[in-house]
């Protein structure tokens, strides 16, 4: 695990933590870990980390079906003090699709949650890969 202190210009830093996971359902749960440890020691509220959680959560989970990757990057970050940002980066160039799920699919309804849940999500092409990513506005964050 790696964490960061980003650099936003001259003497200011936020926050970063990133991590490389094998491609494998039981990385999901790990990211969870990360993501609520990550809050915990910023100093943001359980509120926060269980949104974050869930939406990165969302995001591993599409990567290790869709990616084609043999690992994925966990990355947490808090790039402002009202902002929590998660994403994930995999190997595939393919643009993530939202799906609307019939009521008794198993699945396919990830995007939709990250739509939901999150103020603003994106996916940003990487020479390697992409990167998806969602963000969220932490509630009460002094301003």
């Amino acid at each position: 695990m790696t964490m960061t202190d980003k650099q936003v210009g001259p003497g200011r830093q936020y926050p970063a933590q990133s991590i490389t996971l094998a491609s494998e359902a039981a990385s999901v749960p790990a990211a969870r870990r990360i993501l609520r440890e990550a809050c915990t020691a910023w100093g943001l509220d359980q509120g926060t980390a269980e949104t974050g959680a869930l939406l990165l959560s969302e995001l591993v989970t599409n990567a290790i079906r869709h990616g084609h990757s043999h690992r994925v990057r966990v990355i947490a970050e808090q790039p402002a003090p009202d902002r929590l940002h998660v994403a994930v980066v995999d190997k595939s160039r393919r643009m993530p699709e939202m799906h609307h799920a019939k009521p008794d699919a198993f699945g396919g309804r990830g995007l939709l949650l990250v739509d939901i849940l999150s103020d603003r999500w994106g996916t940003d092409l990487l020479s390697c890969g992409k990167k998806v990513w969602a963000e969220i506005v932490i509630k009460g964050a002094d301003q």
